[in-house]
This record gives structure tokens, sequence and C-alpha cells, in this order.
């Protein structure tokens, strides 16, 4: 499998997230973490008084960014989803439960907590980079899967 290598893309997407996460971090004082974003959205769940607003736009945006820029450019460098339907639950169901017990996500402690310098971060993206390398070595070359 090839991948297409675009780093201009890479490069334009990595500072919007980076810009993103610095302005709810500095207008609100919010860390732009997916997961804790998504367990504040969640029925019965514990937030401030107004809160609810910015998270539901913040997490509104994300599958309307992408189709802004499938609409603009009509590429989407060959991504696919080409799992299950039960398997891409339970894959959400296992990163959520991870994200819960990391106390964060990629974007929470990779982006945020990286750039704060905060060491339980650096070393939880650590820890979520050789899971996922790990995982995709069994996948493609234990279990044989693409």
């Amino acid at each position: 499998m090839v991948t297409a290598f675009t780093p201009l893309d890479g490069l334009l997407g990595g500072a919007l997230i980076g810009l993103a996460a610095a302005w709810l971090m500095l207008a609100d004082g919010k860390v732009a973490g997916v997961s804790g974003i998504v367990s504040r959205v969640l029925p019965g769940a514990e937030r401030s008084a107004g809160d609810l607003g910015w998270r539901v736009a913040f997490l509104c945006g994300l599958p309307l960014g992408a189709a802004l820029v499938l609409r603009w450019t009509g590429d989407v460098h060959g991504f696919a989803i080409t799992a299950s339907w039960p398997l891409l639950i339970a894959g959400g169901l296992l990163v959520g439960y991870g994200t819960t017990l990391g106390n964060g996500c990629t974007s929470g402690h990779g982006v945020c907590g990286i750039s704060r310098g905060s060491r339980r971060s650096i070393v939880a993206t650590c820890v979520f980079m050789a899971t996922a390398l790990v995982t995709v070595f069994v996948v493609r070359h234990v279990f044989g899967g693409a």
C-alpha cells in the first residue's frame, strides 16, 4: 500500500489544529481534547452552565470541516472506511475506554499537553504511538489484514 506524501497539506492541517487548540485555551481556558469534550456532551455529564453549546459546535465542526475540504478539493487523499460496522463500533468503544484510563486522548495529550510541556502527556502520547505501531503490525502482518 502506497500513501501519498502531502507535506503542505499536513503542515496546513497541523497549523489549523494548533491554532484552534490555542484559541480555545486562550479564549476560554479549555483544552481541545476530543474525548473530554465528547464525555461532557453525553446526557448526565457534569459541565458548567453554558458549556454545552461550544462543545456541540466543536464536535459538529469536525466532520463539517472534513466535508468542506472534500467539497473544495474533491480529494480525500485515498482515505476510505473499509472496516465493518461491528469492528468500527468495537474500536470506538475500546478507544473510549482507553481515553478514560489515560485521562485524555491524542488531541488532549498529544496536541495540547505536549505543547504545554506536560510530562504526563508526553508519556501518554508515547504510549499511544507505541500501541498504534504494535496494533498496525499485528493486524497487517500477523492477522494479514489490510
